[in-house]
């Protein structure tokens, strides 16, 4: 994932590679937090989206504008991980 946020960013250096593993960290935990479930950030889809936007954020010192910014994205994802717990419980 350290490689898809510094190619995101446009990061050529190895001088941030900790304080971006840090960052990646703390947006799987805020992510998984808000969904209320283990996210897959590996492959492509909203969640890796949504983790290296928040990365992006971060890094430019823009966080608390994360979540304002991406709430729609954020409101489908809750959904879409509900309809999947749902699926999952046979009761849809």
């Amino acid at each position: 994932m350290l490689q898809a946020v510094k190619t995101y960013l446009k990061i050529t250096w190895d001088d941030e590679d900790a304080l971006l593993q840090a960052i990646i960290e703390r947006g799987k935990a805020y992510l998984n937090d808000l969904t209320g479930s283990e996210l897959d950030f590996d492959t492509d889809g909203q969640p890796k989206s949504l983790l290296l936007d928040y990365c992006r954020y971060v890094h430019n010192n823009a966080s608390e504008y994360f979540e304002e910014n991406f709430a729609r994205e954020i409101i489908r994802l809750q959904l879409q991980v509900a309809a999947e717990g749902m699926s999952a419980d046979g009761r849809a």
